[in-house]
């Protein structure tokens, strides 16, 4: 009996991947019905491989989101670009999501390493709700001429539309394999890191121009108290005084928002009551230092 659950259960890794802002972590978030990964509408917001994991009756797939692949323009940049190109020769599955329009040049980029793959490849046209319907047949024609993908599926993320043929369609290709993960498993990410993401998704959703991408976020304290309150102490980093000054705020005022905002999200994903308190400090030049960019994760 055990043996035929076996046979009849599949399982295997799904790469998410394109360049920085197509919807690949509102994909992933739409897939798991949870919040795993940062959303914000600037780019290059993933900066580590992120594991989300559905679990269904009959399958487990586990999907990477990564970083989105672009030209870097500094160590912390050449990380994030190395993360995402791993992810492709570990997968069962890639989905290659890019937007409804004639491919960039970081597109053509892409398929030209697809190329050196040997995992199949699924295009997602995403933001399908932005375009005319008249204009995706051409569009997806222009894709065809240019890589043999096993699968075109046209889609929206954001609207949850066509997201149940991509699931049959993931799980069709799937192979059979076992459980890698328990049913209430949906992240294998710890919760300080997610914690952590929180805080630089709110720095990045309330600061602009250079300020959210010279932003990284260390948990310094983390104490469970009898009465079920978290204590949570975190250090915001920026690699400038002025930078510092933007995100403390006139008489610290936009800090105090973004922790207020942040510890609503936080108490939502640890189920409980949170004190949040937050420090700004200043690495200069962190996303060039390679001892920092090890000590902070990346």
């Amino acid at each position: 009996m055990i043996g035929e659950e076996l046979k009849d259960f599949r399982s295997g890794y799904v790469s998410i991947i394109g360049r920085p802002n197509v919807g690949k972590s509102t994909l992933l978030n739409s897939i798991l019905g949870e919040k795993v990964a940062i959303v914000t509408t600037k780019p290059q917001t993933t900066r580590n491989r992120i594991i989300g994991i559905k679990t269904l009756p009959n399958a487990q797939i586990i999907f990477i989101d990564t970083p989105g692949i672009h030209k870097p323009r500094h160590k912390l940049g050449e990380a994030m670009v190395k993360t995402a190109l791993e992810a492709l020769n570990e997968v069962d599955i890639i989905l290659f999501m890019v937007e409804p329009h004639s491919p960039e040049k970081e597109d053509l980029s892409v398929i030209e390493m697809l190329k050196k793959v040997r995992s199949p490849v699924f295009l997602l046209i995403n933001k399908i709700d932005t375009i005319k319907k008249t204009d995706l047949l051409p569009l997806i024609d222009h894709f065809k001429n240019l890589y043999s993908f096993q699968e075109i599926i046209p889609l929206s993320a954001l609207k949850q539309d066509g997201m149940s043929m991509l699931m049959k369609r993931i799980y069709d290709s799937m192979p059979s394999g076992p459980k890698y993960y328990p049913d209430e498993f949906i992240t294998d990410q710890l919760e300080r890191f997610m914690v952590s993401e929180i805080i630089r998704e709110r720095v990045m959703e309330m600061t602009e121009e250079e300020v959210p991408y010279s932003v990284a976020v260390e948990i310094t304290e983390w104490e469970e108290r009898e009465d079920g309150l978290i204590v949570i102490s975190g250090n915001i980093y920026v690699e400038r005084e002025g930078q510092k000054g933007i995100i403390i705020g006139k008489r610290g005022a936009m800090l105090k928002s973004i922790g207020s905002a942040a510890r609503i999200d936080i108490e939502r994903l640890l189920n409980t009551k949170v004190f949040l308190e937050l420090w700004v400090k200043v690495k200069k030049d962190w996303r060039n230092n390679k001892t920092t960019l090890r000590e902070l994760g990346y």
